[in-house]
């Protein structure tokens, strides 16, 4: 059964709002939102927005949203917006109260959004459902796809900044909120981390830390200490992301089906740059190749299988379509370039272009595999050349012929 509507948020009438004087944060700058992932513990949400209040150059985000499930919207409404007593403040008006000041009920910054549910279909009824919890694999997709929607908004919205807050939530919540924001955010925006000093961290403090200057500010440890709230040190992280958007803006735009179809598009323009971007030069008397002028010593086996690779990518010639069905090629190869060994020449290997009897697709995946570990240790150079060796389904070297050189 669909859970219950979520409480509406209180809100200010029309007329009242219209009162509202227009606050420094609103004129001629871009609204900030203050966007995070929660779970049981909203007290992150507080400690995000006291710590950029104190910052060097104070951020007062204009809205806070968040992202939860089902019991994080609960945990926010009793924590956060129910007075402890009937008629005292909430949380969250107190809060508001110490960063804006007096005047805080005249001002619209620090405005709670309702929570944004995160849903997932449900096959059953043919209807989406609130999550309780994130457990299954197709629930951690459902929330993905859910973040990525919710900040497709906020980006796309013009004259907005973003401040995000990987703090709360389960662990999958905060690693899909730092890639959806790797793939869509931009330069002005922020990913933060908020970090709270022991005890003031412990849920079972009683009552519970939520801000410096909260009213509640004796506080009671599990192990019989009081502390008092103004006594906590909130530290803001500021994590650092690369802004994928500037590189694939194209297919950003192109509204994706899913999280999982947007990092596949962006994960195949990664590779088409650096198939333009790598250089491959070989020597067929050599077993020192070059990767991006990088040069590797490769053994025998290694060798051959590269240069068999790269004269199939060089004209073009037919693909093996499985490992298995590459073995009586390679053989072929093998035979060729050992016969055209110079004797003379003490440096010349291809006398020992030879494929052990028992070779098989096996053996032939190890060979793979140690030229790839032997590219990989030999530096970033040489590893570009890794995502276009064969795997599973292309027996290839995804190489453009113009990128690759065959010297004698």
């Amino acid at each position: 059964m669909r859970p219950s509507q979520p409480k509406a948020f209180p809100r200010r009438s029309a007329s009242a709002a219209a009162k509202t004087p227009p606050s420094p944060s609103t004129l001629n700058q871009p609204s900030t939102i203050l966007l995070a992932v929660t779970g049981m513990s909203p007290a992150v949400l507080t400690e995000t927005v006291w710590a950029l209040a104190q910052e060097k150059e104070p951020v007062i985000p204009d809205r806070v949203v968040a992202i939860t499930t089902i019991s994080g919207r609960q945990a926010i409404e009793r924590e956060l917006l129910m007075p402890a007593q009937p008629d005292a403040r909430t949380v969250w008006q107190e809060l508001r109260r110490a960063v804006l000041g007096k005047a805080a009920e005249e001002d619209p910054r620090l405005n709670f959004d309702a929570p944004r549910l995160i849903e997932a279909p449900n096959p059953r009824t043919g209807t989406s459902d609130w999550l309780e919890d994130l457990r299954t694999p197709e629930e951690n997709a459902a929330t993905a796809n859910f973040i990525l929607a919710e900040l497709r908004r906020w980006v796309e919205t013009p004259d907005t900044r973003l401040v995000l807050s990987i703090a709360g939530g389960r662990k999958t919540m905060g690693a899909l909120l730092y890639a959806c924001i790797s793939l869509l955010g931009r330069d002005t925006d922020r990913l933060t981390h908020v970090l709270v000093n022991d005890p003031f961290d412990d849920p079972r403090l009683k009552p519970r830390f939520y801000f410096p200057k909260q009213p509640q500010q004796e506080l009671l440890a599990t192990d019989g200490r009081t502390v008092c709230a103004a006594e906590a040190k909130i530290d803001l992280a500021d994590l650092p992301f690369v802004p994928l958007r500037n590189l694939f803006e194209r297919d950003l735009v192109r509204k994706p089906c899913s999280f999982l179809e947007l990092v596949q598009r962006c994960r195949g323009k990664v590779e088409e740059i650096a198939r333009r971007n790598v250089r491959l030069k070989l020597a067929w008397s050599r077993r020192v190749i070059a990767v991006n002028d990088q040069q590797v010593k490769l053994s025998p086996l290694q060798c051959l299988l590269l240069l068999f690779l790269a004269e199939n990518a060089k004209l073009a010639l037919p693909a093996p379509e499985k490992y298995e069905a590459a073995i009586e090629p390679l053989q072929a190869f093998a035979a060729k370039v050992k016969a055209a060994c110079v004797a003379e020449d003490g440096n010349d290997w291809r006398d020992e272009a030879l494929l052990p009897p028992d070779f098989d697709g096996q053996r032939l995946r190890k060979v793979l595999d140690e030229l790839k570990t032997k590219l990989r240790q030999a530096g970033p150079d040489a590893a570009a050349l890794i995502p276009l060796l064969p795997e599973k389904g292309r027996f290839t070297l995804d190489l453009a012929p113009a990128a690759i050189t065959l010297k004698d």
